[in-house]
């Protein structure tokens, strides 16, 4: 299974594009609820951005408790019986919703 390269530039971010080329899988975690789902990172770079793991830990937020402060993150390689087990979320579409703001004058 690929790996993060052993010569990896110094100061270089490990980004969501990377993490997706090697094979990584984002596992995000609500400490408050202990509610842990996965997602695949080309999903995730499709919402939020090509970020790394610690800046989407600071833009996800808990669908039941709706926190953020307890949100946690993290790349990791699938073992054998993980990556037959594991349930991802996966993204069906991203809809735009279109809001009118009035201001009084």
């Amino acid at each position: 299974m690929p790996e993060q390269p052993e010569k990896w530039p110094r100061g270089a971010a490990w980004t969501l594009t990377h993490a997706h080329d090697a094979g990584q899988v984002a596992g995000i975690r609500c400490a408050h609820c202990n509610v842990t789902r996965y997602y695949k990172p080309a999903e995730l770079r499709e919402v939020i951005g090509n970020v790394t793991i610690d800046e989407v830990r600071d833009k996800v937020r808990c669908q039941q408790c709706k926190s953020r402060e307890w949100m946690s993150a993290q790349l990791f390689h699938p073992s054998g019986e993980q990556a037959h087990t594991i349930r991802y979320r996966r993204l069906v579409q991203i809809r735009w919703e279109k809001r009118v703001i009035w201001r009084d004058e």
